[in-house]
């Protein structure tokens, strides 16, 4: 692969490992995500910039040989190199609904939340470091409900988890085990949302390495005196204050949040319902975070964190609330995979198809909040370790507007601010810093600037 195409290209990375049946068909996948990667949010044809390209694209994607799956898991293999030079890794995964109703004749899409509805669900694990930087996804699960479950939902609570949706928790737990074991000196985190407060999962078992972070969302029974999880949690000490930064949600803006803390260890008992079951009880620790004077227009954050990580000085407490934190990230991803790459508006005439386009764009959604997040992390790194020559010097020169860039590499976070200045980053404050919704623009805007300067340069004397 390395001698068909520029081995300086991210998407070599990503993707040149990986096993479709076909060499051709690799080489393609790594044409066509670094095309798309320069238009993320275009239509086909004007991402591909040319006819052959175009004809290319849809033939790979309406190709019943290619699994989706396997242009993920090539990825997920460049994925755990990252992971191994880290230390502690929050494996972060969330449910998204992917909406195609408009596609009438779209055969394999299933309903969605509201049954008008209809597409696929996607759960994605996302790997994140303490300090929010994306270092790839772990796992992605991709599904159509059946028509004929919908009004049903009180027999599937008297199905085994094997055969409800709540298995993709485990599927999800099921995946970090096999990052555990590909990158051994790697501590992985699983954080869930109230979604994933399923017995069945805090009661998992787990080697040394993996632990738990789930947001409570049932209040069980605990052997204490108290009896229940926020009874025995709330009789606790405030032990500190601390302060989050929320994301802009809807209509709200961003804000801070000034939180209380406390924490304690339970053991959980198994549900009543499930006795004959012969359940294992589980220890763990809880940790309560709650807003206070917050806004009177929003809701106020409380947050009950069941981890089984030990939680034994108020420090361990205030790190496991900015763990939980972090899982905000992957509704970031998900924002950039739908708006940014415009993913509900890719159309085909079957659902697998459009599962290889979601395969693909949710690699190149990461790309572009890689770009965002590592920039904040580790400023003063080149910028060389996300761009191509033929990139940063295009950029280097378009905002200097000069003809010749310098020998060495500018630093990533002066680049990435330049490429969100592309898309409209005034950065008015010191302390603003780009988003996600510029760098994307951005990106596309140094497509076009890129072309330009290959072929100037291939001109000059």
């Amino acid at each position: 692969m390395n001698d068909v195409l520029d081995a300086t290209s991210w998407a070599v990375t990503e993707f040149a490992d990986a096993d479709l049946g076909d060499l051709r068909r690799t080489q393609r996948l790594v044409q066509l995500a670094h095309a798309l990667a320069q238009r993320p949010g275009a239509a086909l044809p004007e991402a591909c910039g040319s006819g052959a390209m175009l004809k290319a694209a849809y033939r790979f994607f309406t190709n019943d040989d290619i699994a989706p799956d396997d242009i993920v898991h090539s990825h997920i293999e460049a994925t755990y190199h990252r992971l191994t030079a880290v230390p502690v890794v929050l494996a972060v995964q969330d449910t998204t609904e992917a909406n195609w109703t408009n596609l009438h004749a779209t055969e394999g899409l299933g309903p969605l939340g509201h049954p008008a509805c209809r597409g696929l669900l996607v759960h994605t694990t996302l790997a994140l470091t303490p300090e929010r930087v994306p270092l790839g996804l772990l796992a992605q699960q991709v599904w159509a409900r059946d028509p004929d479950d919908i009004g049903k939902r009180a027999r599937r609570k008297q199905l085994p988890i094997s055969q409800k949706e709540s298995q993709k928790w485990l599927h999800s737990l099921d995946a970090v085990l096999t990052a555990r074991d590909c990158c051994p000196t790697t501590r992985f985190v699983s954080v869930g949302d109230r979604e994933a407060d399923i017995y069945d999962v805090l009661a998992a078992e787990r080697p040394a390495g993996v632990d738990l972070l789930i947001r409570a969302s049932w209040d069980r029974c605990v052997r204490a005196p108290q009896r229940h999880i926020w009874a025995a949690v709330e009789a606790q000490p405030v032990v500190a204050e601390l302060v989050v930064q929320v994301p802009r949600r809807g209509p709200q803006p961003a804000r801070q949040a000034t939180l209380v803390l406390r924490y304690c260890p339970l053991t959980l008992t198994p549900p009543r319902r499930r006795k004959a079951e012969g359940l294992p009880a589980v220890t763990l620790w809880v940790v309560q975070a709650c807003e206070v004077q917050a806004p009177a227009e929003v809701q106020p954050l409380e947050w009950v964190l069941l981890t089984t990580v030990a939680v034994d000085t108020v420090d361990d407490a205030i790190e496991r609330v900015q763990w939980y934190s972090c899982r905000w990230g992957i509704e970031v991803w998900h924002r950039i995979l739908k708006s940014g790459c415009h993913l509900e508006a890719r159309q085909f005439q079957t659902a697998e198809r459009l599962r290889r386009v979601l395969a693909l764009y949710s690699v190149l959604a990461w790309r572009i909040l890689y770009a965002t997040m590592l920039a904040r992390a580790v400023p003063e790194a080149p910028c060389s370790v996300l761009l191509e020559p033929d990139e940063w010097q295009a950029l280097y020169c378009a905002i200097h507007r000069v003809s010749t860039p310098p020998v060495e590499p500018p630093t990533l976070g002066q680049a990435v601010t330049w490429i969100a200045q592309l898309g409209g980053f005034v950065g008015r404050r010191r302390s603003d810093r780009p988003g996600a919704e510029v760098m994307w623009r951005g990106f596309q805007h140094l497509s076009d600037l890129t072309a330009m300067y290959c072929i100037m340069r291939r001109d000059s004397p």
